[in-house]
């Protein structure tokens, strides 16, 4: 059997690996003075890659533990990360719709439509997206923090 530390350093390792598909996906779409098609699937390719090295530790290893190690450590943890999660949630509620109106007036093909013209809530699930998004970030970075300090207590403290 594998020792429990090795999988909490590969688990670790596979959420550290995802920050940068995360932060370039996200920088896709700050850098991006309109966003087609073409645009929006390079983005979605990296924001994918980076939520499943996140998730699939996280409901693979991470979540079928959390009831057996309820220390403050671990609630904190969680609690960061199912935050993190319900942000995430929230940007998809503006997400969905900002790419439907988009969809259905063809803006991903016509570069020259003005967005905010297309649906009159456009600002609000453009600020609903932001939110979601900013927030998520955040979350993420402060539940991988409380996750690598926990590892250090819990698989490294032991041997220093």
């Amino acid at each position: 059997m594998v020792d429990e530390s090795v999988i909490a350093a590969v688990a670790g390792l596979s959420v550290t690996a995802s920050l940068p598909f995360l932060l370039y996906g996200a920088w896709i779409m700050i850098d991006t003075e309109v966003v087609t098609w073409n645009v929006l699937t390079r983005h979605l390719r990296y924001i994918l890659v980076g939520l499943l090295l996140t998730t699939v530790p996280v409901v693979t290893w991470m979540l079928p533990r959390i009831l057996g190690q309820l220390s403050g450590g671990a609630v904190v943890h969680a609690f960061f990360g199912l935050q993190a999660y319900a942000l995430l949630t929230f940007a998809l509620t503006g997400i969905v719709r900002i790419f439907q109106a988009k969809r259905d007036a063809d803006a991903y093909e016509d570069p020259d439509v003005d967005i905010d013209e297309i649906h009159e809530d456009m600002g609000h699930w453009r600020s609903r997206l932001r939110v979601g998004v900013a927030g998520f970030m955040i979350l993420w970075l402060c539940a991988w923090l409380s996750g690598l300090y926990r590892f250090y207590n819990l698989h490294l403290a032991q041997f220093l």
